[in-house]
Formats: C-alpha cells, structure tokens, sequence
C-alpha cells in the first residue's frame, strides 16, 4: 500500500511538473508575442512626434493596408511630410469617427468590422481636380479582390456574394478615385464593399447619390463624405423592436439594412454646410427626391455609435441639411 502511494506522488509531481512546464512554455510564447508586437509598434512609430500628426487617432492603432512612412522631421507638417501621412491628415482633417480596425488606402481610410465583414465606416476627401476624369484610368481594369491586410477569419470573400441576389456595392465610391489607376483599384478590396440590393438601389438611387456628391465639388473647394452600414431595428407583429438581418456565404458577411453617407463641404471662405442621408437596402423609386432621404446627423450618430466630425462644433457649421444654422 505504501509502495503503491509513493507511485502515485511520483506520477502526480510528474504530470503536474509537465503541466507547469507547457503553461510556462504558453507564457512564454505569448509574452515573447506581446514583446514582438510592441517593438513592432515601437519601430513603426519610433520617429513620429504623435502630437504633430494631425487627425491620427492617439489611443488606438492605425494599420495602414499602404504603409504611412514618416517624415524625418515633423516640425515642418508641409512638404517634409510623407505622401501617405499628408493624404491621410487631409482626409481625416475633422476627426475619426471611430478607431475600431483603421485602416488607410492612397487615397481614403477604413474602419472594418471583423464580425459584420463590412466596414463601420469609409471617409473620403473630395476635390474638383481630385474628381476630374483621367483619360489613363480603366475602371474596366479593376477587379473584385479579398482584402489580404484583413486576418482570413474576418475577411469578405467573393465567393460570399456569389448567387447571394446582392451587389458588391461599394462605399468609398469608385467614381471618386479617378485620379490614379491605383487608387481606383484599391475601392475594388472587399473591405470596401457591403452586400447592397442591385436593381432600384445600388445601381440607380445610391449611384444618384454618390453622383449628387460629387457635384458638390463643384460648389466647395473642399468635399468630406462618410459612408458606412445601419442595421436598423424594426418592429415585429408582436409589438417588439427587433435587429434583424441577413448574412450570406461562408464567412456570413452582414447586409445591412441601411446606408448613411453624411459630408461636409467647406466653401473658399472656410465656411462649413452638412448633410446627412439615409437610405433602406432596397429597391427605391427613382424618382423620390433625394431630399426626401435627409435625416438629422445625430440621428446616424446614435444609430450607429459613432461621432461623425467631431472637431467641428454644431455652432460652426453654418448649413446643415440646406437650412441655416442658428447661433
């Protein structure tokens, strides 16, 4: 019986000595993991003066799908500044709306939802010349690709949209980034696009839309448009509000139940004039008023849980929805 307890300490300290050993080696790994992102992030950051970086989100990541490479000095935020990082701070000049998975294009920034498959939202800067069509681009060209900067769990295939009834319809217009062949490929990523109704919507009302956008080129020197998904509750026959909406593929990609696109145009004389839009995923009369799709900013605010140019006070703007704003 002795002989027979002491086998069993033995076994017992050796099967607990191995798992203290695999629970240290799993500690290890992953402080090793969490050590490697932070010089990672360190490295990345190592030669910018956050504070200097107009509009970059201070307490969350940008991970940029093009890289941002700073600038050797940024005392000097004018032509010392890269490329990518001067893009990225006009286009974000009134705010992030949210710092949820932010990614930046050449030519717009993103903020993908990894557990919808679509974007929380897509910001645009839009200018007459920006907008002007260039004879050397071929929309033609371009093709539907997966975004490979998204981890492959989260990401939208094509395959999802294949036979699903809807669109890949896109939300940083691809209309908007005729300038550069490059830039109007990259509205082409799957993280870009959301399954949208095509007939009566995507391709007739939402297209108004986003050509109504950019006409207002022509009337401010300067275009900043929002663009992302609702999912709107609804109420049921038992006098309940429900969010209800359809998944489709594999990856069980969201379709959303509405769009909003909400901009802002600042005039020669820094003036600023905003407008909001909603429109339901589905097939609208052509020839309703696209004032008849006007709603109040915070009303998407709330809907969606952001904060949409949050560096410009209410009492700054001077129009919103057409009708001038009291002081």
């Amino acid at each position: 019986m002795v002989h027979a307890s002491k086998i069993i300490l033995r076994v017992t300290a050796f099967t607990g000595a191995g798992l203290g050993g695999w629970f240290a080696g799993k500690h290890f790994e992953r402080q090793q993991y969490l050590n490697d992102e932070k010089d990672n992030r360190a490295s990345i950051f190592s030669n910018v003066n956050i504070k200097n970086m107009p509009c970059l989100p201070i307490f969350g990541t940008v991970s940029a799908a093009t890289p941002i490479v700073p600038a050797e000095n940024q005392a000097d935020m004018g032509a010392k500044l890269s490329v990518q990082g001067s893009r990225i701070s006009q286009i974000m000049k009134y705010g992030f709306p949210g710092l949820d998975n932010v990614r930046s294009f050449d030519d717009y920034v993103i903020s993908y939802d990894r557990r919808n498959r679509v974007a929380h939202w897509v910001f645009e800067h839009l200018t007459k010349e920006r907008v002007k069509p260039n004879k050397l681009v071929d929309r033609s060209k371009c093709e539907f690709t997966p975004d490979k900067s998204i981890h492959p769990f989260f990401r939208s295939e094509n395959s999802d949209y294949k036979g699903s009834g809807y669109d890949r319809g896109h939300l940083a217009a691809a209309g908007n980034h005729k300038l550069e062949q490059t830039h109007i490929e990259q509205t082409f990523f799957l993280s870009n696009m959301a399954p949208q109704v095509g007939r009566g919507f995507n391709r007739d009302s939402w297209n108004r839309l986003e050509k109504y956008v950019r006409t207002l080129t022509n009337v401010y020197k300067d275009v900043y448009v929002c663009t992302g998904p609702l999912y709107l509750p609804k109420r049921e026959a038992d006098g309940k509000k429900y969010v209800k909406y359809e998944v489709i593929g594999n990856n069980h990609v969201a379709v959303p139940t509405h769009f909003y696109k909400i901009v802002v145009g600042e005039t020669e004389d820094h003036k600023l004039e905003m407008e909001a839009f909603v429109m339901p995923n589905a097939p609208i009369d052509d020839k309703a008023p696209l004032k008849n799709f006007q709603v109040p900013p915070e009303s998407i605010e709330r809907a969606a849980g952001l904060l949409f140019f949050d560096r410009i006070a209410r009492e700054k703007l001077n129009k919103v929805n057409g009708k001038s704003v009291c002081s």
